[in-house]
C-alpha cells in the first residue's frame, strides 16, 4: 500500500488476488488486471483456493471469525512472491486490518509476513515496479473517486499519475471529492439511510462536472454509486482503473483488439 520498504519483494512473479467482488460481479475487472500484469512482464499465479481477506467479519467486530478466513489466505498464499490486489480496501485489510486483529495471536509475525508482501495493483505498478507512466490511448473525460481504504497510501497518487499520463484522457476534479461514497461494506446494510445520503450527496458533486465515466480502484464503490444512480433513473458508467490500462493497451495497437 506504501513505498515498499526493503524487506517487501518486488519481483515479477506475483500471486494474483482477484477480490470477491471480481469473483462474484466484475470478472473483467480482475481479467484487466491479469493483462495489465502480463503486459509489464509479470509471471501470475493464481492460488485457486483463495476466498476472501477477511474484511467484513473484521469490520462487524467478529475478529475471531475474520481470523479464520486471514489464516485460511495466509495458508493459501504460500511463498515470497508480492500479493497484488486490485482493490485498496482488500489490500488494506491484509496490510493493516489482519496484523491489528492478530496482535495478541500466536501466529502474527505470519500473518505479518502476509501483509508486507500485499500490493495494492496501482501502487505496485508505479512503486513496486518503477513504471511512471502509460502508454495507448484511451479518449474520455474522466472523475477519479478516491477510495476511504486508499487514502495515507500511495495508491490513490499513483492511480492518477498513470491515468494523467494516458494520451487522451482528461481528468476532472469535483466537489468534495475525499468524501466517502456511504458503502463502507457493511454500514451500508447497517445504516442503509445515511449510506445512501451519502452516496447521493457524492452522485450530485460527479454529475456537476459531467464525465464520461467515473473510475476508482475499489470496486465496491463502483457498485455503490452505480446502483444508486440506476435507481435514481440517472445511470453513470462505471469502471475499474485496471480496465482503462487495459483498454488504452489495446487503443493504442499494444494488446490484441
Amino acid at each position: 500500500m506504501s513505498t515498499p520498504s526493503s524487506n517487501r519483494p518486488t519481483g515479477k512473479r506475483v500471486q494474483l488476488m482477484s477480490t470477491c467482488l471480481c469473483d462474484a460481479y466484475f470478472d473483467d475487472a480482475a481479467k484487466a488486471t491479469v493483462e495489465v500484469l502480463e503486459y509489464l512482464g509479470c509471471t501470475i499465479d493464481y492460488p485457486e483456493a483463495q476466498t476472501c481477506c477477511g474484511q467484513p467479519a473484521f469490520n462487524s467486530g467478529d475478529w475471531p471469525a475474520s481470523r479464520r478466513v486471514v489464516r485460511h489466505t495466509a495458508k493459501v498464499f504460500t511463498g515470497s512472491a508480492p500479493i497484488i490486489v486490485p482493490s485498496a480496501s482488500c489490500a488494506a485489510m491484509l496490510v493493516h486490518g489482519a496484523p491489528l486483529e492478530f496482535e495478541k495471536e500466536a501466529d502474527h509475525a505470519e500473518i505479518e509476513k502476509l501483509g508486507n508482501r500485499a500490493w495494492e495493483l496501482a501502487d505496485f505498478i508505479v512503486n513496486g515496479l518503477g513504471v511512471k507512466t502509460w502508454p495507448g490511448k484511451f479518449s474520455a473525460k474522466i472523475a477519479f473517486h478516491t477510495s476511504c481504504h486508499s487514502r495515507g497510501t500511495k495508491s490513490g497518487e499513483s492511480t492518477l499519475a498513470l491515468l494523467r499520463s494516458i494520451a487522451g484522457v482528461d481528468l476532472v476534479t469535483f466537489g468534495e471529492g475525499e468524501q466517502c461514497c456511504g458503502f463502507g461494506g457493511t454500514f451500508s446494510v447497517t445504516f442503509p439511510n445515511i449510506s445512501k445520503g451519502m452516496g447521493d450527496l457524492k452522485l450530485e458533486h460527479i454529475r456537476a462536472v459531467k464525465p464520461d465515466m467515473l473510475v476508482s480502484g475499489d470496486s465496491s464503490c463502483m457498485m455503490h454509486l452505480a446502483g444508486l444512480a440506476e435507481k435514481e433513473g440517472q445511470p453513470i458508467k462505471t469502471l475499474h482503473f485496471a480496465q482503462i490500462l487495459r483498454d488504452a493497451l489495446k487503443n493504442g495497437g499494444l494488446l490484441p483488439s
